[in-house]
């Protein structure tokens, strides 16, 4: 169909100078933008990205990365009050590194979590001895526990519980002062399981048990030392957990960096690691358990690499050189054994720090004679460069330092040997640690 034509307008096809120049501005703009947009598009592009870690959370079962609340608001704690509702990632899918410190969180609780937050920690490692808060069986003590969450609630604190000891009434072997699992795996999931129901959303993590490869003070038990008993206790508690709560992260029981003396009262933990990754233990956790204790190596000095001290007056790390003795050794062969099954789980080391005695009353025990070989400047500076290797690494996840305040807390005397180890002296005042700890760089 002819269309009718329109009626002529005036110069219509043609443009004034005014409209050229608005024209010739809105150009100017667009260009401007586009290459702006380039820019930062190539800029961020060649930023370096931290890697995520295979192991922290299997594809399959990650939730898409929405917010949600540390608990309802509603939620009481034992008649106190609420937990806060603040918005954050679930644990297992946040996949920044974790900052962490174990405290004495039950004396002095509110004091204790601001001197976390004074640190910029984003964790505290709060170890609960099952034992002595189930003493009767189907009847827990929840009083400690109900004010430490509401307060690391309160505080934004992330925590992970580190739970050991069982009770008598569950053991049918027992020796004063020799600790073990339960006989029935099943009476360590109805504790768990009662204690993520009750704290649900202020629990972030949990280790499941704490150095098995150690007769007398992790595994004092029928059949003596075994990994596989230990998955078997791993396994349905691990189950169990996610069952309640699938955010809270899974970490297998830390190894005693050990020598060993061939399974009596010792395995050598790269032994033992080597026995629960056969059994299956990676298929149950988010992340592997690690101890180091200093000793008195530096943080990236593997031990064999032919350090030497003139001034050590501990000796062990130079006449016998052994893993165990080297902070980098024990967290590098633990991942190279991961690695070498065909995983990639993350480390999350959830005990680690150089002990000193400088400026301590009294005498280090028998065995813990490099307390003397640490001054108070190389336990800050050593602590701070662990921290740096562990993020720069990539295969750790969260990182636990042990300790901030057993030295005034459980008595100032170097003889409880923990308080060796405290970044805070006798006296409650700030080691040189603190303070270095305080202001180093803490990337994501």
């Amino acid at each position: 169909m002819r269309r009718t034509a329109e009626p002529m307008m005036p110069n219509k096809g043609r443009l004034t100078n005014q409209q050229l120049r608005i024209l010739g501005l809105a150009w100017f703009v667009i260009v401007v933008m586009v290459g702006a947009c380039v820019f930062l598009a190539i800029y961020f592009g060649m930023q370096p990205k931290r890697p995520q870690l295979a192991g922290r959370m299997p594809t399959s079962q990650a939730s898409p990365p929405t917010a949600t609340v540390v608990a309802d608001a509603s939620t009481q704690i034992a008649g106190g009050p609420p937990l806060s509702a603040a918005p954050t990632i679930p644990p297992r899918q946040d996949q920044s590194f974790g900052y962490g410190i174990q405290t004495q969180t039950h004396i002095n609780t509110d004091q204790t979590l601001d001197q976390v937050q004074q640190l910029g920690m984003g964790w505290i490692k709060q170890q609960i001895n099952w034992k002595d808060l189930e003493p009767v069986k189907g009847q827990p003590n929840w009083d400690a526990l109900d004010q430490i969450f509401a307060k690391t609630s309160a505080h934004r604190i992330k925590v992970l519980v580190s739970i050991t000891d069982a009770p008598d009434w569950s053991r049918s072997v027992t020796a004063p002062g020799k600790t073990g699992p339960p006989d029935n795996p099943q009476d360590l999931v109805n504790y768990v399981t009662a204690l993520v129901q009750r704290y649900k959303g202020a629990v972030h993590a949990i280790e499941v048990w704490n150095e098995p490869n150690l007769a007398d003070r992790g595994w004092y038990a029928p059949g003596g030392l075994s990994a596989q008993a230990y998955v078997n206790l791993l396994t349905p508690t691990a189950q169990a957990i996610h069952q309640v709560d699938p955010n809270v992260i899974i970490i297998s029981a830390a190894l005693a960096p050990t020598g060993g003396d061939g399974g009596v009262t010792a395995l050598d933990d790269f032994e033992y690691l080597r026995q629960m990754i056969a059994a299956g233990m990676l298929d149950q956790v988010d992340c592997v358990g690690t101890h180091s204790n200093g000793i008195n190596l530096p943080p990236d000095i593997a031990y064999d690499q032919g350090y030497q001290d003139a001034t050590a007056r501990f000796l062990g790390p130079f006449a016998n050189p052994h893993h165990s003795w080297s902070f980098y050794s024990t967290l590098n062969g633990y991942h190279d054994l991961i690695v070498a099954s065909g995983h990639n789980t993350p480390l999350c080391v959830t005990e680690f720090g150089w002990p000193s005695i400088e400026g301590m009353q009294g005498q280090a025990p028998p065995g813990f004679e490099f307390a003397y070989d640490n001054s108070l400047q190389e336990q800050a500076d050593n602590i701070v460069k662990a921290f740096q290797l562990m993020h720069d690494w990539d295969f750790v996840w969260l990182a636990f330092l042990f300790n901030l305040d057993y030295s005034p807390k459980i008595g100032g005397d170097p003889s409880h040997d923990a308080t060796m180890w405290s970044i805070t002296a006798p006296d409650g005042s700030p080691r040189p640690a603190f303070d270095a700890v305080r202001n180093m760089p803490k990337p994501p």
